[in-house]
């Protein structure tokens, strides 16, 4: 079977799992899909697209809310600045 057959572009992968191109290459990037360069553009195999299909959509949620923030005293509730130093010396 012929490889070139079942490679898909950029802009085709980010079209077949739903996302934009400039998330495609994020994935690229990052490791998670993996692509063969071709010049400037990417080659990526129609079977490599099953390993990311399954990703949760969207974003991770968020490791504390903004309430919970201001009641630990991480988030000032005037102005939303932050209460902890960072890099400086106590």
């Amino acid at each position: 079977m012929n490889e070139a057959l079942n490679t898909l572009t950029t802009e085709e992968a980010a079209q077949a799992l739903g996302v934009t191109p400039s998330r495609v290459r994020q994935m690229i990037r990052s490791g998670q899909l993996p692509a063969k360069r071709f010049g400037k553009a990417h080659l990526i195999l129609e079977s490599d697209l099953e390993g990311v299909r399954e990703r949760p959509i969207g974003r991770p949620p968020k490791s504390a809310s903004t309430d919970e923030k201001r009641a630990t005293g991480q988030i000032r509730r005037s102005n939303g600045t932050s209460t902890t130093k960072k890099g400086g010396k106590k």
